[in-house]
């Protein structure tokens, strides 16, 4: 079995290398290759380019980097034809991998897209092109299939990969320990994203937020995941956002921040449900460049910004989004979480429930649904 994928960025990576080590289950001696990061590398994943390279979220973003992007899929996809894998496998990164797919499916190879696009949050356009470029969509979401149906495309729910990567009971006692944190500690994470824009534009924010907490709880402990090659543009954010408040700096070890803190202050992303699965209560918030967060919301079509609000239909957790984001205001949501108990414990429950839901036993269930749209059941 020969089958080439594309990832963009950590979550991306994340989630392809818990399909992979599904896939290799299945098929011992599949060689799988294209554009992935550590992850899909650690399931023997040759990554052409690095999963990096995508890791861009903004219209205005997207420009700086398009002449690269563009050339990277070019030279790909020209690869792909040539070398015709089995299948291809588009992981999330919708913008980069349905052009793709539609190459790939018109030239007689399988296209699969694992992670529908949120067309039921945004840009739902997009269904119109999914329908000619992908052969099946393996879906994390209960209600995505039936949504995808109506417009003839055949997919999957399959779960969601983390749901069964991440457990039902927190392991609390055994982060705190490999975090050098005392049980009795009161511990915040600082979770500001994955892209370097992210760090640019979210980090500065939660840094002043942290400070702020700092100052009026000295007892509080921050730590603060970072994403393979981000610690040198954080590191001097440190000294200027911070002052001396004591921020751990973890390289990766998110779900061991998760696992130990009383809260988070979290960017948007795959991240929050990651939280959720923790079952943290958490303060969501996003910030981006002004001209593409207004491109971005002309298109949006729910109330929500966060996974779990929009999986729970309702603001179970706050959001904070552009001039809503400010210091002052991240502090203060945090410190709502940190004196109401009672609050953050029906919210466990809330997200003990959304766990059960998206455990499926993904690796195998979307294998499954490959092994048929390959005729290799």
């Amino acid at each position: 079995m020969r089958l080439a994928m594309v990832a963009g960025e950590a979550s991306g990576d994340l989630l392809a290398g818990l399909l992979l080590k599904g896939l290799r289950a299945r098929w011992p001696g599949l060689a799988a290759a294209g554009i992935g990061g550590p992850q899909m590398a650690a399931q023997g994943f040759d990554a052409w380019w690095p999963s990096d390279k995508l890791a861009v979220r903004g219209y205005v973003e997207v420009l700086r980097h398009y002449r690269e992007i563009v050339g990277i899929r070019r030279r790909l996809t020209m690869r792909l034809l040539d070398e015709r894998p089995d299948a291809f496998i588009g992981v999330d990164a919708p913008d980069f991998n349905l052009e793709l797919e539609a190459r790939l499916k018109t030239a007689g190879t399988r296209s699969i897209h694992f992670i529908c696009p949120s067309i039921w949050a945004w840009r739902g356009e997009r269904v119109k092109k999914m329908a000619h470029s992908v052969d099946h969509v393996l879906c994390l979401f209960p209600f995505e299939p039936a949504l995808l149906a109506r417009h003839g495309i055949a997919a999957t729910y399959v779960g969601h990969p983390l749901a069964d990567a991440i457990p039902l009971e927190v392991p609390r006692a055994a982060a705190r320990l490999a975090l050098g944190l005392a049980d009795s500690d009161c511990v915040v994470a600082l979770l500001p994203g994955s892209r370097r824009s992210e760090i640019q534009y979210i980090a500065p924010l939660f840094l002043q937020a942290a400070a702020r907490l700092y100052r009026q709880r000295p007892a509080l402990r921050f730590v603060l995941p970072v994403a393979p090659g981000l610690r040198a543009l954080l590191e001097p954010m440190l000294a200027q956002h911070a002052g001396a408040t004591p921020i751990a700096l973890l390289d990766g070890r998110s779900h061991d921040a998760l696992a130990a803190c009383d809260a988070t202050l979290i960017a948007s992303g795959t991240a929050t449900l990651e939280a959720a699965l923790f079952k943290r209560p958490m303060v969501i918030a996003y910030r981006m460049n002004a001209l593409s967060w207004q491109m971005m919301r002309r298109m949006q079509y729910q109330a929500w910004v966060g996974l779990p609000n929009i999986l729970c239909r309702d603001f179970v957790v706050p959001e904070r989004i552009q001039g809503d984001a400010d210091p002052a205001r991240l502090a203060s949501d945090v410190l709502a979480w940190l004196d109401a108990p009672a609050r953050a414990e029906a919210l466990q429950q809330r997200f003990t429930e959304l766990h059960q839901l998206l455990r499926r036993d993904t690796a195998r269930t979307a294998t499954d649904a490959i092994a048929q749209v390959l005729g290799r059941a």
